[in-house]
Order: structure tokens, then sequence, then C-alpha cells
């Protein structure tokens, strides 16, 4: 009968049904060893092992894989059908701006995206879809439907979604309200600015930029705070830092190497912060909305695209 319930389900979402079925037991290995492995439709799906804490998911054009980090720890991981050749899929650094259970395409006939998770207005999404092993949507992000639910109810808005294609580091492609920002909210030579009342709630991310030496604070998506920033030491591809905890003994982050193929985060020495100079100010307004859940990206490229004004940062479509 279950099963029948799942064929039922299948055909009104318009997904497989092995890719309901294909959830992998990952037994007594980690998640990021067993990711190479899956087999197209397949994901792993382990929770328990941090089911508190700051969420990132990085999504690998080039293996066709996709983990789930919570608290630096890798908690699930799935195979994707990213897009074809001449609709391939942006790498980026992204948002999740908008989630619907029951969605269907406005551009391609009416076509169902269940468990849909809106990356950029032009199209882009997580949600489930068929997997045949090599990159063939029309940009978006397809997941195994039974993946594609768990992480629909484990996300929020404003979470950060980093697509990668390694060896390139991926550009940084923030939600629509960014690209309005003035240039002196870009501009690495201007006082930094903050407005927090512009987002009151929400996930907050902090991507810091090495080749503009700019930070730039998001609230739920939204930019609330900018500040002209130094990082010293070499700088190569893309990073985050994820806050995991905060308690008697201070913060506690994590770092997670978004370049590349992750292996559970590690914590970082206090020692680190010292490699980013920024007015105090602007340290003291972070500091005050500071909590679990917080994602700090650093990365070697521009905020701005090369092609655009240079008050306009990337939309990564």
């Amino acid at each position: 009968m279950k099963w029948r319930r799942l064929v039922a389900l299948a055909a009104i979402s318009g997904v497989s049904v092995p890719a309901f079925a294909q959830q992998v037991d990952p037994g007594s290995g980690s998640v990021v060893e067993i990711v190479a492995h899956l087999n197209p439709g397949q994901f792993v799906w382990v929770p328990a092992i941090a089911p508190e804490g700051p969420m990132l998911m990085v999504v690998n054009l080039k293996t066709q894989r996709a983990v789930l980090y919570r608290n630096g720890v890798p908690i699930g991981a799935t195979t994707v059908s990213t897009g074809r050749p001449n609709r391939a899929t942006p790498t980026g650094i992204f948002t999740i701006l908008q989630k619907q259970v029951v969605h269907h395409s406005s551009k391609y006939d009416n076509a169902p995206m269940p468990y849909m998770q809106r990356l950029t207005w032009e199209g882009v999404a997580l949600h489930a879809g068929n997997l045949p092993g090599y990159p063939a949507s029309h940009g978006c992000i397809r997941m195994p439907a039974g993946f594609a639910k768990l992480l629909y109810g484990v996300t929020s808005l404003g979470m950060t979604v980093v697509i990668a294609d390694v060896p390139a580091a991926p550009h940084v492609a923030p939600a629509p309200d960014i690209l309005a920002a003035g240039s002196a909210e870009t501009d690495s030579k201007a006082a930094f600015s903050w407005n927090p009342e512009r987002a009151a709630q929400g996930p907050v991310s902090v991507v810091a930029s090495a080749a503009d030496n700019r930070a730039l604070v998001l609230r739920n998506g939204t930019i609330i705070g900018s500040a002209p920033v130094t990082v010293t030491g070499p700088v190569t591809g893309t990073w985050a830092y994820a806050l995991r905890s905060v308690d008697k003994d201070g913060q506690h982050w994590v770092r997670l190497q978004l370049s590349a193929q992750s292996a559970t985060g590690q914590e970082i020495d206090r020692a680190e912060w010292q490699r980013f100079a920024a007015p105090d100010a602007f340290k003291k307004d972070v500091a005050s909305i500071v909590a679990p859940g917080m994602t700090i990206v650093v990365t070697a490229d521009s905020l701005r695209s090369a092609a655009a004004p240079t008050n306009v940062l990337e939309s990564g479509t």
C-alpha cells in the first residue's frame, strides 16, 4: 500500500518513483565519503549528526552532487541534475528567496517543480525532478523527491546556497535587493553603512570580497550593512565560516572550503579574525546581531560584474 501511494504521488508531481525510493543508509561511513559513490537518484540523510545550528548548501556542477551542512557538519548529500550546456546553471553564492511545496514553471510549459526553493527571480531554483545522471535541466537544480522534501522541511528563507564549478571559484549572486544598492555600498573607499531596519529578522550572512576590500551584511537576503574591509594574507578561492554556538567560552566558528569538495568543518582559532580589519563601529554593529546560524563568506572574487556598471553587483544569471 505504501508503494502504491508513492506511485500515485509520483504521478501527480511528475517525478519518477526511483527518486523517492533511493535513500542510502550511510552505515558507518561519513556523508562526504559516501557522496562520491551515489548513483543517479540516490541520496543520504543523517540530520541527527548535527541536530541544530547554521545551515549551508554547496552544489557542485562538475560532480553533479550537493552537500548540506549544519553546524559545519555534513548532514545530507544528494545527486543532482543541473542545467544543460545551453541552459547552464549559474555559479554563485545565493540565498533562498521563496519556497512553495506545489509549484509549476511559468516559463516551461507549466512543468511541475515540487518542493521548489527559488534562488533567482529569473527561474533558477532547487526542486524535485528527474535525475538521468547528467546535466539536463533548464538551469534549475533537480534533486530526488525524497531529498527535496526533507531539505524543504529544514531550510528557511535567506539560507545560503553556494553553486560552484570546481576549480573555478563561485561568484557572488545576491538577492535583487542588492542590485539596487548605490555605489556607496560597493565602493571600497566609502564609509560604512548600517540599516538593520531594512530586514528586522532572518538568517544573517556576511560576504567579504578581498578584490573589492568590501564586506556586505545580509539579513534574510537583504543588504543591511556595508563597510570597507582589509584581509591580510593570501586569499584564494572562496570559503565560509559558520557560527556553531555561543557559550561561556565565547563564539565557536567552523570553516568550510567551498571551492572544492569539503570535509567536515573544523573549529577555527580566535586568531583567525585578526586577518580582517574593518571600522570599529561596523564591527560593533555586526557583533550586536551575531547569533548561531550566522555565515561569513570570504571570496577572492569581486562583488561586481566585469560587464556591469561599477555600482551594480552581479546577479549570477
